[in-house]
């Protein structure tokens, strides 16, 4: 069975942090990577940050300007984003996605099969 669920959306003003949460019910021997994906109103969806669990390798979207961290914690089944100073742009559904393909870019969505239902982060002035 497969099941990703977010959670850790929220309204929150520019400046301000959220961390992100996915519930990950999948084997992470045949689905090592996990990424983070969003999409604003009217813009393609768009790689945000993903990690190879076995090897701790993380990769970023370069607009993020490292105030975004993914994190994996095995113990709870339960991959992260931490999310500080944010900024209006970042204002999209966050989804999370996991694949088994290890060679595929990590941003390529079209390469992840499994996906939660997405969580809503609305960032103002």
């Amino acid at each position: 069975q497969v099941r990703l669920m977010e959670s850790g959306g929220g309204s929150v003003q520019a400046g301000g942090s959220l961390r992100l949460a996915c519930e990950v019910s999948l084997d992470t021997d045949s689905t090592p990577f996990l990424g983070w994906f969003r999409q604003a109103q009217g813009r393609a969806r768009e790689g945000v940050a993903a990690i190879h669990g076995p090897s701790g390798t993380t990769y970023y979207d370069d607009p993020i300007e490292g105030r975004f961290t993914i994190s994996q914690d095995n113990a709870k089944n339960t991959l992260y984003l931490q999310m500080n100073n944010l900024k209006l742009d970042d204002t999209a559904r966050y989804d999370c996605a996991a694949r088994s393909v290890i060679t595929a870019s990590w941003w390529s969505a079209r390469s992840y099969p499994y996906w939660g239902q997405g969580t809503q982060v609305t960032v103002s002035s």
